[in-house]
């Protein structure tokens, strides 16, 4: 059942490669949550194409669904997290983060009742969504920054599913902390469950969405990649503007199929706060931020200790953008203050 699963996720995947357009990119994501809202924004918003690229997103489940269709060629941009990468380049991908958007962490600590303080989260189920994938990179910060450590602490890391699936667990008893989303959160803390750590509050640096290409995509591909990035740093900075809510709230409710306005809200108000937190920050790759990933990854497979994160970058295209002036002309578009 789970080979044909993937058999017919890789079908999908082919069939969207096969069908794009002549100079069409095909690009992944492979996170239904609310840092994918920014890369659905520029769709839908055909940023893609104002900047005179050629994009076909498609979902993807699983980053190493991600992985495998950019090493096989049927697509060429991942839109991803760090983890991804890192994890890849253990394996022996030649891959390169292009980009980073986000820079702090955005999930919020969430347990049951009863619990008061991370203290108390000693020898308690810990759900995440896949060991060494976002969720629990998360989970790891935050539990770091308490000054608590999975394994001398005896935190049960339990792989339960996706933040919606999390939060339903942490709701039946399933588990007793995990990290969500702030709009699951605050719904968890009406219930009566405890916000441990507030993502928005306490500002957890991090490196968190990502661009990746293989690297001789990178090479062949340099105004292609500066293009994409064009759309999708205007994405972040046209959500970031009040007057466009109505149309950030109807691609949320367009994608997560939502009908309850309360629940799109939420998601809004999320990602609003994910885009003032880089406060229009020029998306390089902090390697000193990717260096403390590598740490937490390493103890769950060593091999990622040996990855050279300074050559798991690739700034080029970024720095072209900056160097042509780009960022100031957007800034001076939007009308928004330069960082």
């Amino acid at each position: 059942m789970v080979r044909f699963a993937a058999f017919v996720l890789s079908f999908v995947v082919w069939v969207a490669a096969a069908f794009a357009a002549p100079g069409e990119v095909v690009m992944t994501h492979g996170s239904m949550s609310t840092t994918s809202i920014p890369l659905w924004v520029t769709e839908d918003q055909n940023l893609f194409a104002k900047h005179g690229a050629k994009v076909k997103v498609v979902w993807v489940r699983g980053n190493s669904m991600q992985i495998a269709t950019l090493a096989s060629g049927e697509t060429q941009i991942a839109y991803g997290g760090a983890t991804t990468a890192l994890a890849a380049a253990a394996g022996g991908s030649d891959l390169k983060i292009i980009a980073s958007f986000t820079s702090r962490e955005s999930l919020d600590l969430v347990a049951r009742p009863g619990i008061a303080s991370p203290a108390q989260l000693r020898g308690k189920r810990f759900g995440i969504q896949s060991i060494g994938g976002g969720v629990w990179k998360t989970a790891a910060v935050w539990l770091e920054h308490f000054g608590l450590d999975e394994r001398r602490d005896n935190i049960q890391m339990i792989v339960i599913g996706d933040v919606t699936v999390l939060a339903q667990a942490l709701e039946s008893g399933r588990i007793d902390a995990t990290v969500v989303p702030g709009f699951l959160s605050r719904r968890l803390a009406e219930k009566g469950f405890v916000v441990l750590g507030s993502s928005e509050k306490t500002k957890l640096p991090s490196v968190g969405m990502t661009l990746l290409a293989e690297n001789a995509y990178v090479q062949q591909n340099s105004d292609t990649l500066q293009n994409v990035l064009k759309g999708l740093i205007e994405s972040m900075v046209f959500v970031g503007r009040p007057d466009n809510k109505p149309a950030v709230l109807r691609t949320i409710v367009k994608h997560f199929k939502m009908t309850d306005s309360a629940a799109a809200e939420g998601a809004y108000q999320d990602v609003l706060s994910l885009v003032r937190l880089e406060d229009n920050r020029k998306p390089y790759v902090s390697v000193d931020g990717l260096r403390t990933l590598q740490r937490f990854m390493a103890a769950q497979n060593p091999r990622i200790a040996d990855v050279k994160t300074e050559n798991l970058v690739d700034a080029s295209a970024v720095r072209r953008l900056d160097e042509s002036g780009f960022f100031d002309r957007l800034y001076t578009e939007y009308r928004v203050k330069q960082p």
